[in-house]
């Protein structure tokens, strides 16, 4: 089983490798990619050290499995010729994901969609991850007509950049800014860039990458994004509106019985989710469940999950477990 992580020295590519190892994924040839600055250093995998090399030398190479955590450009330029080579590419990047041609996949929810000949599987948006995972549950049973999400998403989402300048404004120092505010302090409603109708693009992959992996367009999406100084995950303020009547505590159930998520929801004991407690763990975490008394058949609810693990290295990762299972590649 021969793998290459293609941005391996990148914040993403870092937690890939990381998850791959924890998960003991059984990989018989790692072949970490770069940027061409990058090729001939070294990435730690399992305390061996191994080679970086370039595009060309990893697609001769034909891997097995090309997971992408490299930009947009970079997937739209090279994905498709590892898939040439035979390669299933896995990308977490938004180069693929509302391509008609390609599937949008969260095992949890539709794995099972997925055959031999699917050679580029999207791996949709942090904050789409965590959210859908809590809410495909309860959309199969009390199908959901109207979604508002509001995020609070972690400097992590935007790169080690931001993570610098959170730390030099925290210490009072200068350097390069990821933002065109100070982030220490503060809170942005701007994830990524404005479009024409005055939403982020952030918040438009909420709308449209919930749609797809539900496979329900009849959903109504809206969205507010905005990041705050946290580094360990996204939240996410989620009010749901249902066609169908529900009762509370089989809410509870079914999200209890749902693989990946965590109910920490107990007001008497000040238990509820928060990305202190998300940082490094793979769970999506639901808690503040409770009726929504201004509208017929709404829930709110709290999610929260480390957005560099199950929004991004994770998922991907159970992508690639998937397939190995199923003989997919």
């Amino acid at each position: 089983m021969r793998v290459a992580v293609v941005g391996a020295t990148g914040m993403v590519g870092q937690v890939m490798l990381q998850v791959l190892a924890e998960r003991n994924f059984p990989i018989t040839e790692l072949i970490p990619v770069a940027s061409e600055r990058s090729v001939g250093k070294t990435v730690s995998y399992k305390q061996k050290d191994y080679t970086i090399v370039s595009m060309a030398d990893a697609i001769a190479i034909q891997p097995d499995i090309a997971i992408f955590s490299a930009g947009g450009g970079t997937s739209l330029e090279y994905a498709p010729l590892f898939a040439e080579v035979g390669t299933t590419v896995i990308d977490n990047s938004s180069a693929w994901r509302m391509d008609r041609t390609k599937k949008l996949i969260v095992p949890e929810i539709n794995a099972h969609t997925l055959t031999s000949s699917d050679k580029i599987i999207a791996n949709p948006n942090c904050s789409t991850i965590q959210m859908v995972v809590a809410l495909a549950p309860l959309h199969k049973k009390y199908h959901i007509k109207r979604l508002v999400v509001s995020t609070y998403q972690s400097i992590t989402g935007t790169g080690v950049k931001a993570v610098r300048q959170l730390k030099n404004e925290y210490e009072n120092a200068k350097g390069e800014m990821a933002y065109p505010y100070p982030i220490h302090r503060n809170a942005i409603p701007a994830c990524d860039v404005f479009e024409e109708n005055g939403y982020t693009k952030e918040e438009l992959k909420l709308v449209r990458e919930t749609q797809k992996i539900l496979d329900d367009r009849s959903i109504a999406v809206t969205a507010t994004a905005v990041r705050i100084p946290v580094v360990g995950g996204h939240s996410e303020s989620v009010n749901l509106e249902f066609r169908n009547e529900y009762e509370l505590n089989d809410i509870r159930t079914l999200l209890n019985n749902t693989a990946g998520v965590t109910i920490q929801d107990n007001p008497d004991t000040n238990t509820y989710p928060m990305p202190i407690y998300a940082e490094g763990k793979d769970d999506v975490f639901v808690g503040r469940i409770r009726r929504d008394h201004s509208q017929e058949n709404s829930l709110n609810m709290w999610i929260v999950s480390d957005n560099l693990r199950k929004g991004a290295a994770t998922n991907a990762v159970q992508i690639a477990e998937y397939l190995l299972e199923k003989e997919l590649v």
